[in-house]
């Protein structure tokens, strides 16, 4: 099979509207959470989120273009332009044909819907819905709309598997590349979840954090006081890409993507396995698609969302996989900085892995003052500050509602 490389990158996130940025604030132990903006929180149990900060849509794109789609659409083009232009990938030069796009959000448009709900409820009952709506809404618009965009015409689909969601694009777009289907593949995923109606979801589920004293302390894994998730929104854009096409038009190579790995908790549609099976079995089967052993990885970019069953049932699977001894393997929770992106987690992580492995460097896992006494202590978490060491494979874990698990693994770049 081809090996496949990854090529340019682009990142939208609540600490950083860039990739340079976006690796700074990881890096320097940034926090995204704030009071939210997007509407009047005061009713709500958690009054805070991890927002974009200081994004204006009409900074990437003209109004008429902008309000026809839903801001998870907005942020996907932002992402994947980004992307683009790091790869330095001339499309008119190459085969569109063979250039896909598989991309990826958990919610899809929930922000139009609201708005378009809401409104036909304060109506006189007569639909007056926005001729925009239905394509607003689809999660799958935003794979088409960057298709459309560069008039790429490769495979194009959007995945849904809840917060697993981009580490699944990615996934199937590195299988499709290295089975030959396709030369390249623009993958990622976008959220904008920021909205009444999700906080108001998460809230009555009890899975949001609402430490509403201090918003940029609140995303906290594997902190003895955790409540819960913060929500985060934004988007990350990877471009895979075939090695020898890669090559070929001499593009900057990041690092290669080693394996993947997809499995089921088969347990519960909202709660993960409580000894961490599923994601075991998901870690496992992405080291063996890569051909590498357990002690191969340096660096594991958890999913840990900061919930009381979900960082620990995780860590025991780490455990089970790597060894409640394995010292020189560093963890690290990156949801602590930007918060849960959901659908687009796995994307913006994936992105913190490759970086990481690229500038060997491990960023922290901020917000815990006090470690869960249920915790091997001897686990090395990178807490409070970045580490420093030879990253030559990183592991990257996302997991989703319904049980869906999805783990990555990427390898620093040699050239031959």
């Amino acid at each position: 099979m081809k090996r496949v490389v990854i090529t340019g990158m682009g990142a939208l996130t609540p600490i950083g509207n860039n990739l340079s940025d976006y690796w700074q604030g990881l890096k320097n132990g940034k926090s995204g959470g704030d009071f939210i903006t997007r509407f009047d929180y005061e009713k709500f149990k958690t009054k805070f989120a991890c927002e974009l900060k200081n994004f204006d849509p009409l900074d990437h794109m003209d109004r008429k273009e902008a309000r026809k789609m839903d801001a998870f659409c907005q942020y996907a083009l932002v992402a994947c332009q980004e992307a683009i232009d790091d790869s330095k990938a001339d499309f008119d030069k190459l085969n569109r044909n063979r250039i896909g796009v598989i991309w990826a959000s958990g919610n899809g448009g929930i922000g139009t819907f609201e708005d378009e709900v809401l409104q036909y409820g304060e109506g006189d009952g007569t639909p007056r819905y926005n001729p925009f709506f239905i394509h607003k809404i689809l999660c799958d618009t935003s794979s088409g709309l960057i298709s459309i965009k560069h008039g790429l015409r490769g495979i194009n689909y959007n995945t849904i598997s809840a917060c697993a969601s981009s580490t699944t694009a990615i996934i199937d777009a590195f299988n499709y590349i290295r089975w030959g289907k396709a030369d390249m593949i623009i993958t990622g995923g976008s959220e904008a979840a920021i909205t009444k109606a999700s906080i108001g979801g998460f809230n009555a589920m009890k899975a949001l954090s609402t430490r509403n004293e201090s918003p940029a302390t609140a995303s906290r894994p594997f902190d003895a006081d955790r409540d819960g998730f913060v929500m985060g929104e934004g988007a990350g854009a990877l471009i895979l890409e075939d090695y020898d096409h890669a090559i070929q038009r001499g593009a900057t190579i990041y690092a290669e993507v080693a394996g993947g790995g997809m499995s089921a908790d088969a347990y519960h549609i909202t709660a993960t396995h409580p000894e961490g099976l599923g994601a075991y079995l998901g870690m496992e089967s992405a080291l063996e698609d890569a051909e590498i052993k357990p002690e191969d990885i340096d660096y594991l970019n958890m999913h840990a969302t900061s919930t009381g069953l979900g960082d620990i049932s995780e860590l025991k699977a780490v455990e089970k996989l790597f060894g409640p001894g394995n010292h020189q393997l560093n963890i690290s929770a990156t949801k602590s900085m930007t918060g849960h992106l959901l659908g687009a987690a796995g994307a913006i992580e994936a992105i913190a892995s490759v970086l990481a492995v690229k500038n060997n460097i491990v960023p922290p896992t901020i917000n815990v003052e006090n470690l869960d006494g249920e915790i091997n202590d001897s686990l090395n978490l990178t807490l409070g500050s970045r580490q420093e060491k030879s990253i030559q494979f990183a592991m990257s874990n996302t997991f989703g509602f319904g049980g869906h698990n999805a783990t990555l693994i990427v390898k620093k770049y040699h050239e031959d």
